[in-house]
């Protein structure tokens, strides 16, 4: 890495290290982790533009990724109703080529889908190499709204062994050991959970049912979950404890200010990617060469008075429009300063 991308690599390190869940800590969530935290972000025009630098970091990334085609990220999103996950899919991900990242939603379970165990048809969604995959919601439902609602553990007509009292502490260990075996095989696991306040969902609802563009996305649904507040908290809890792990840590995003959480966000997945260090691949000597006689074929092809190579004319043209170094005329106004220094 240049100097500069290890600043920003540094940077971006000390940010993300509050949001970070220590492998190992035990988790209470309302305790720890303030949904209206700031970050140290004082404005919110400064979290838009530090968002915007983020978003075309990403994107320098996510081609080398794609180019480079031996990494893999599944970005894992979790959050109550109205937590933000569609907008902040939205708008971290608008500078991303759309054929490298793909989301996938997961409702809930269809009938072939309960055939399987638990993590079947997540499995069917990860990430190729060189793509990056995101959960829109993910394998934690399993031991989040199962949990909450035991009812839905009966549906997945588990056999009896397999339902005794030690059922979530076996898929923390399975769900933490799928995850180190998708590290181990070049795929980084990204788990971010959006940290809403009860009053902040319950301004969203609202606004929600007042807005008519907005009622599509309301559900009484929402509202009924909404009751079970304190057995989420509970489960958010347990899983952050028990599931944070150094190869796929977690990262509690306070959610009650959108922009923030898609800075915070944003800068989560910058950190994974600089981590990676994709980089474009290097032509091979007969690969060059190939690339050569293709160049010589295609300046044969020119119309009569066109430039042979459009594209390395024009880079020439901007080469000679550049100011020199020394100043002079086109100097710019450095070179004008400069020369005034000088007379003095």
């Amino acid at each position: 890495m240049t100097d500069r991308t290890d600043r920003t690599a540094e940077r971006i390190e000390a940010f993300i290290a509050q949001l970070r869940v220590p492998p190992g800590s035990e988790v209470d969530l309302e305790k720890d982790f303030d949904p209206g935290f700031r970050a140290g972000i004082a404005k919110k025009a400064d979290g838009v533009e530090l968002l915007s630098v983020g978003i075309e970091l990403l994107a320098e990334y996510q081609r080398r990724l794609a180019a480079e085609q031996t990494w893999g990220v599944l970005v894992c999103l979790q959050a109550l109703d109205a937590g933000g996950k569609d907008g902040t899919i939205r708008h971290v991900m608008s500078g991303m080529s759309p054929q490298g990242v793909r989301v996938a939603n997961f409702k809930v379970p269809s009938a072939e889908e309960l055939d399987h165990d638990y993590l079947w048809r997540y499995a069917g969604q990860l990430p190729r190499r060189g793509g990056i995959t995101i959960f829109n919601r993910s394998h934690y439902e399993e031991v989040l709204v199962v949990r909450v609602h035991p009812e839905n553990l009966e549906r997945q007509r588990l056999p009896g062994a397999a339902k005794d009292g030690g059922v979530w502490a076996r898929r923390y260990r399975e769900i933490n050991a799928w995850e180190r075996y998708l590290a181990d095989n070049g795929f980084k696991v990204v788990k971010l959970f959006l940290n809403l306040s009860k009053e902040e969902q319950r301004t969203r609802f609202l606004k929600r049912i007042d807005v008519p563009e907005r009622n599509w996305k309301f559900s009484a649904a929402d509202v009924r979950e909404r009751a079970h507040w304190d057995a989420y908290q509970r489960a958010f809890s347990q899983m952050l404890s028990a599931t944070s792990t150094p190869w796929a840590p977690w990262y509690v995003v306070p959610a009650d200010r959108k922009w923030l959480a898609r800075l915070c966000a944003a800068a989560v997945l910058a950190h994974t990617l600089i981590d990676i260090g994709p980089q474009y691949p290097k032509t091979s000597e007969p690969a060059r060469r190939e690339l050569a006689r293709a160049k010589k074929d295609l300046e044969k092809e020119a119309p009569r008075g066109a430039p042979a190579d459009p594209y390395q004319a024009s880079v020439a043209g901007r080469s000679r429009k550049r100011p020199g170094k020394d100043g002079g005329k086109g100097g710019g106004k450095d070179g004008g300063k400069d020369g005034r220094r000088k007379q003095r």
